[in-house]
């Protein structure tokens, strides 16, 4: 057996007077502490980037194509499905789907109020799937046959409370154009985002209905959702799709137009990564403390050892494999404390959020593996690297003194 491994085993958690014991510890809930607090806040920052991210995402795509005009008008100016970049986005093996759709403001009239809105129309080709998670109550348009529309929408909780209205419910839809006209249009289903711009003024309805409004044809519409396989990639392939999109048209993206949204996630990033550095600091400094104290604990037998003709090394490592006992420890704890947070919170939704601060009502979770693994290697490397810096103290101990220390 390896002498040094094996005197460090034999000291370590030992109450041999002093307190030895009480340090290791101190050590290790130190290190159990900081490695559950880093997993935790990366399993919630995960969660708040995903669930706001696809909730942006399911109700804009990651880029929106529709015609560049000079007006500020909010009604859609209409483009063609027949267009190249409509017909060809198959080529591009980077984009998973595109759908279709076409705005127009409108008023709404309930039993008691009368309220502005923009009415969102989508079709067959929407993704209902990625939407279905925000459905609160109902169920999402049923499209008609081909060629024909459906009078069926979809409104926000929010609108639907200011409203009176609840799944069912028939209202009327009035639309300023020359000449004016109206839809009576029903209910089927509730969303709720909790985002201020969607859910304070969209209406999902079916875009034949706008079509028919603005006497398009078909092929019409207000422009197109690009969704993209991996929505990691939406900066790279930016100016790519830029370039295949028709002259006319113009491209934007889902970050830059609700910049707000995603400057908030971006800085609760940059937090969260300054809250890394100042554990891993502390952790550090813990580790380097407790080292000295345990030399200083240790003066006569380091003294004693060196006197029996054990080499500097073979002391040096005694106190290092008794660091890593510490570690190893210590970040089987924190793993136990930070995966067990992440499941307690997954399934129990324990701690709840004002859902009009943070677009939720609860603490979201995200498992990201590779994050996880990450934190456990690196808390390793620099916790492990700064046992070397208190052991080197060990080759200037005097024997004779040391034997002496009391």
């Amino acid at each position: 057996m390896n002498l040094s491994y094996f005197i460090a085993k034999r000291i370590s958690f030992k109450k041999t007077g002093g307190f030895t014991g009480t340090i290791h510890r101190i050590a290790v809930a130190s290190i159990a502490l900081g490695l559950s607090i880093m997993i935790i806040s990366f399993l919630i920052l995960g969660g708040f980037q995903s669930v706001i991210s696809n909730k942006v995402f399911s109700f804009t795509g990651h880029y929106q194509v529709n015609q560049f005009v000079l007006s500020q008008s909010l009604e859609d100016s209409p483009t063609s499905t027949n267009s190249e970049f409509y017909s060809n986005f198959r080529d591009r093996d980077y984009i998973e789907h595109v759908q279709v759709f076409a705005n127009k403001p409108a008023l709404i009239k309930g039993e008691e109020e009368v309220e502005g809105v923009m009415m969102k129309g989508v079709g067959r080709d929407f993704d209902s799937l990625a939407f279905k998670p925000s459905i609160v109550k109902g169920r999402f348009i049923q499209f008609g046959d081909s060629g024909s529309s459906t009078n069926e929408i979809v409104v926000s909780t929010k609108i639907a409370r200011k409203m009176l209205l609840d799944v069912g419910s028939k209202v009327t839809m009035y639309f300023v154009q020359d000449p004016p006209r109206f839809r009576r249009l029903e209910v089927v289903g509730l969303y709720e985002t909790f985002l201020e711009d969607f859910d304070d003024k969209f209406i999902l309805g079916d875009i034949r209905v706008i079509q028919v409004l603005n006497d398009w044809d078909e092929d019409k519409v207000g422009g197109f959702e690009v969704f993209l396989k991996d929505p990691q990639t939406i900066d790279l392939y930016e100016d790519e799709l830029y370039e295949s999109i028709d002259y006319d048209l113009r491209l934007t993206k889902a970050t830059d137009k609700f910049i707000q949204i995603f400057d908030w996630l971006e800085l609760l990033n940059n937090n969260v990564y300054v809250f890394l550095a100042l554990i891993l600091f502390v952790a550090s400094f813990n580790m380097v403390s407790i080292l000295f104290i345990l030399i200083m604990e240790r003066t006569s037998m380091i003294g004693l050892l060196k006197a029996l003709g054990s080499t500097n090394l073979q002391i040096r490592n005694i106190f290092i494999w008794n660091g890593i006992r510490i570690i190893g420890r210590g970040m089987l704890l924190g793993n136990l404390i930070g995966l067990g947070f992440g499941l307690l919170q997954q399934s129990t939704h324990l701690f709840k959020l004002n859902a009009e601060n943070y677009y939720m009502s609860y603490v979201p979770i995200v498992w990201d593996w590779p994050i996880i693994l990450g934190l456990n290697v690196l808390i390793l490397v620099i916790t492990t690297a700064v046992l070397f810096i208190p052991a080197v103290i060990i080759s200037n101990v005097n024997p004779i003194k040391s034997i002496k220390f009391d």
